[in-house]
């Protein structure tokens, strides 16, 4: 669940921090600290994972409150129990996987009941509620698909949701949720789907677990030398060295060591990820000046032989 397209990203803002802080951080406290950032992102899905459930069990002990008060209204005593007996619901409630996830990393929005009374407020008052309650399809695919929309187009976009997330923990970002949204929403379509190993693993393989923590020792190790290849690049271009920003330096010391350490993954890709956390992490020109260094570092280790795959 945790991609490579992530990894990189966070590989790159632990190196900006780690270099920031340096001499007084050292490379073990650093990898640590990128472990404990990759294990928070995969918290955030299960955070977002157990939403639905908690707003479901609100909304659930609301109806019933309203049942049991003096002199209830024919709607009150019998409401309508679609939305509290929703079945994706009762299958994230049920899952012992979750549950598990939950119990050992006291994963809860109960400690933020008006962060929850607010959410649940939104959801109520959604087109996509009132459609729902309203509409007589009956069945699990239509009970995900409320959730999932509710995730997408009312919940995560929220503001009070961006500040929930930002309070809770200094390792979430608004584009961390996003995409941990985007996870969960399929995790929703496959539990839809009976598929008994929805809930995805932290890392798709072990490799996957590893190229965080060997990408990060790479790009220190050679960073000496690749700022080097940098500097003698930038002073045969149009380029000024000493105007470099510290992040950009970062982000082409990190693809130079995936490009030479990383035989199985093709230099196009490589390439084209850190243009990409270049335009969205650096300067506003970053983009267009990785690109240009980048693709002639990469000729020049390919005549120095530091580079020999495609």
């Amino acid at each position: 669940m945790i991609n490579r397209v992530l990894i990189r990203t966070k590989v790159v803002q632990n190196l900006y921090s780690y270099m920031l802080t340096r001499p007084d951080r050292t490379l073990d406290s650093a990898l640590k600290g990128l472990e404990t950032c990759l294990e928070k992102t995969y918290e955030l899905y299960h955070y977002l994972m157990r939403l639905p459930v908690e707003l479901t069990h609100i909304q659930e002990m609301h109806l019933d409150e309203a049942r049991n008060k003096y002199l209830p209204t024919e709607e009150e005593k019998n409401p309508n129990m679609k939305f509290v007996n929703n079945r994706l619901v009762a299958a994230l409630a049920d899952n012992e996987q979750l549950q598990q996830f939950a119990s050992d990393h006291t994963v809860t929005w109960n400690d933020d009941p008006i962060f929850e009374r607010l959410m649940l407020d939104k959801v109520l008052k959604s087109d996509l509620y009132n459609d729902y309650m309203s509409d007589d399809d009956d069945t699990m695919t239509g009970d995900s698909l409320l959730w999932q929309q509710l995730m997408k187009l009312v919940i995560i976009p929220d503001p009070n949701m961006t500040d929930a997330i930002e309070q809770r923990s200094l390792f979430w970002t608004e584009d961390d949720t996003e995409l941990m949204g985007q996870f969960v929403c399929k995790t929703f379509r496959r539990i839809a789907e009976g598929d008994e190993d929805a809930i995805m693993p932290m890392f798709k393989d072990e490799e996957d677990s590893q190229f965080g923590k060997e990408l990060f020792k790479a790009t220190v190790m050679q960073m000496p030398e690749n700022n080097a290849t940098i500097d003698e690049l930038v002073e045969n271009s149009r380029w000024d060295k000493d105007r470099i920003v510290l992040m950009d330096r970062i982000i082409m010391c990190t693809a130079m060591a995936e490009l030479r350490n990383f035989e199985s993954i093709p230099t196009a890709v490589t390439l084209n990820e850190y243009i990409e956390l270049a335009k969205n992490f650096s300067t506003a020109g970053s983009g267009q000046f990785v690109n240009g260094i980048l693709n002639n570092a990469l000729k020049l280790m390919r005549r120095q032989g530091k580079v020999v795959k495609p």
